[in-house]
């Protein structure tokens, strides 16, 4: 008779027993979502995994649902990947999930449009939150493979457009589930640094495969968050991803991007050339017409009479001119005759003639002496003669002719 165990032993053994298959602990399964339960209290996902003939429990834990970027549903094809085991209590033999992809195409644009009705629904996708792109930019970032192709279409286009441009690259792995967080931080990343007018994030063409982690939550809200423009340019014109309605601006290629932000530097100089010719057109025009109507008010009548006026008065004042010269050249004669006069008398009046007869002036410190009593003996006196002086000292007086 067979050993009697209790069904917890039994449970534990198939447990070990799954648990300890090298094959069981990670595996990966194809199949349809039904019976799909949401724990919203704990975050834990429930659910079955089933194909044509045959289902399997599913269950995926808070921690690993938290990754997903879309919403499971009941219909659903997807791929699971994870381990096999026992749920114990009930003897339940399900497979705990640690990854979930959409399988099929089918499946991946139902997440797409889960994904993009939301953000629609939270406003990221709103036209009144569009920035423009700056009509030269001092500093553009990028976010791409440093050894992909769209990086060196955007330089390639950039130095014929502008080769003034300067760049900054955050190099980032653009493909697999793991390139979000880093896209998605290199975003962030460029937007703090300060340095950049706009953010690039380009990526060159691939299968739908490729290009998906494009629609990742994480990269469409560090777009909507960047403080400065952000250009999506991803894959080829017809690929279309959740960046590119939460960008600022999307571009059909990663060379169509260069083209949209680098200004064209050939066509900003024919432009300031064009503007510079208009704006000397405008300047001619407007003297044309000053010398038209300065022309056509000095033939007006009014002016014509207005000129008469100072003409009439320029004659009027040419005859007072030559009253007021024949009056100062009358009294310039009578003052000349005067000024003879005076002279005549001062002349003849003038001591120098009475010295010039034979008379001499003494002085005495300056003093000019009229009595003999004005100096003593021993004075010295400066006596002015009609040519010269002498200095005489005085040894007598003679006082006998002095009169009153």
């Amino acid at each position: 008779m067979a050993n009697v165990i209790t069904v917890t032993a039994l449970n534990r053994y198939v447990k070990t027993l799954l648990e300890s298959d090298a094959v069981l602990t990670d595996v990966a399964l194809r199949g349809e979502i039904s019976n799909f339960k949401n724990h919203f209290r704990t975050g834990h996902l429930y659910f079955s995994l089933k194909d044509e003939q045959c289902s399997v429990k599913a269950v995926m834990f808070r921690t690993y649902a938290q990754r997903l970027r879309f919403a499971p549903q009941d219909g659903m094809r997807v791929i699971v990947r994870g381990r096999i085991s026992l749920y114990e209590r009930d003897g339940a033999f399900q497979i705990y999930v640690d990854d979930m992809f959409p399988d099929g195409v089918g499946a991946m644009q139902m997440a797409f449009e889960q994904l993009k009705a939301k953000l629609a629904a939270e406003g990221l996708f709103d036209e009144t939150h569009k920035r423009p792109l700056p009509a030269v930019p001092r500093c553009v970032g990028l976010v791409t493979s440093a050894t992909g192709a769209a990086v060196q279409d955007i330089f390639n286009v950039t130095a014929r457009r502008y080769p003034s441009a300067r760049f900054l690259l955050a190099p980032v792995n653009v493909q697999g589930a793991e390139a979000a967080d880093g896209i998605a931080a290199a975003i962030r990343r460029l937007d703090a640094s300060g340095r950049t007018d706009v953010i690039i994030v380009a990526r060159g063409g691939g299968s739908k495969e490729d290009l998906w982690v494009f629609n990742d939550e994480k990269i469409a809200r560090a777009a909507y968050a960047s403080s400065v423009p952000v250009v999506s340019a991803i894959g080829h014109e017809i690929d279309f991803c959740i960046l590119d309605f939460v960008a600022d601006l999307r571009a059909p290629t990663p060379s169509a991007a260069a083209e949209l932000v680098m200004p064209d530097q050939r066509a900003r100089f024919a432009q300031a050339q064009e503007s510079l010719a208009a704006i000397a057109r405008g300047m001619h025009r407007k003297l044309d017409l000053c010398y038209n109507q300065i022309g056509a008010f000095c033939a007006s009548p009014q002016l014509v009479r207005a000129r008469r006026v100072p003409e009439k008065r320029a004659a009027e004042l040419q005859r007072q001119k030559a009253v007021l010269v024949r009056e100062m050249q009358r009294r310039l004669v009578s003052a000349q005759g005067r000024l003879e006069a005076d002279a005549s008398l001062c002349e003849s009046l003038s001591p120098l003639r009475v010295l010039a007869r034979g008379y001499a002036v003494a002085e005495k410190e300056g003093r000019i002496l009229r009595r003999a009593s004005d100096a003593v003996p021993g004075d010295v006196l400066r006596v002015r003669l009609h040519q010269g002086s002498l200095a005489c000292e005085v040894q007598s007086i003679d006082q006998e002719d002095e009169t009153l």
